[in-house]
């Protein structure tokens, strides 16, 4: 059994290790080794620019990029990287200001990915317990995950954190209008001795 990761905030003193990640292509982006590509260009221009829009709570910046090329508003979200004494991966939570609601071209709260080298050792089941506290605490009353129908893995990572099954959907155009599945973890107060 492997000790559990830390999530932790992006900072210059991980980012050789995170970018040793970028470098083999590994990206949590969604679009793979050409935005790993984007993000090692990034760090290489401005390291604390990079890390600061990785915290970033007011949904300010430029447009995201979707995986068939088209930009969208950009919302307010966070990122944490996964670390074992180097990085393993990372898990982003984004949001709406006021509503548990998501535009239709964000497929979910939260998003994660651990690198080829560090799967298999229960570190993205960890993370996404990790960053829950987080999603709790900007006032989500739940958060939706979603995965494609053969990801068994991730599939298992979601269900071992609560998520159950919602629905069997077809993803928008930008994402290939494939089929998914959506999975929604709540995150109802806990109340302990009758106490909030």
């Amino acid at each position: 059994m492997h000790a559990q990761p830390l999530l932790v905030r992006p900072a210059i003193d991980y980012l050789p290790s995170y970018t040793h990640a970028l470098a083999q292509g590994w990206s949590l982006d969604l679009r793979g080794p050409a935005a790993a590509a984007e993000q090692r260009a990034r760090v290489e221009q401005d390291p604390a620019a990079f890390l600061a829009a990785l915290e970033n709570r007011a949904g300010q910046g430029a447009p995201l990029q979707l995986p068939d090329g088209s930009l969208v508003p950009r919302l307010p979200g966070i990122q944490r990287w996964i670390w074992d004494g180097e990085f393993c991966g990372a898990v982003s939570l984004r949001w709406v200001e006021g509503s548990a609601e998501l535009p239709a071209y964000c497929l979910g709260h939260v998003g994660y990915g651990v690198v080829p080298w560090k799967q298999g050792r229960g570190y993205a089941s960890s993370a996404l317990g990790q960053i829950l506290p987080e999603a709790r605490a900007i006032g989500l009353p739940h958060v939706d995950l979603t995965t494609d129908p053969d990801n068994h893995a991730s599939r298992r990572v979601i269900e071992r954190n609560g998520g159950t099954l919602v629905k069997a959907f077809t993803k928008p155009a930008p994402y290939g209008g494939k089929p998914g599945l959506l999975f929604r973890i709540s995150l109802a107060p806990i109340f302990r001795g009758g106490r909030r």
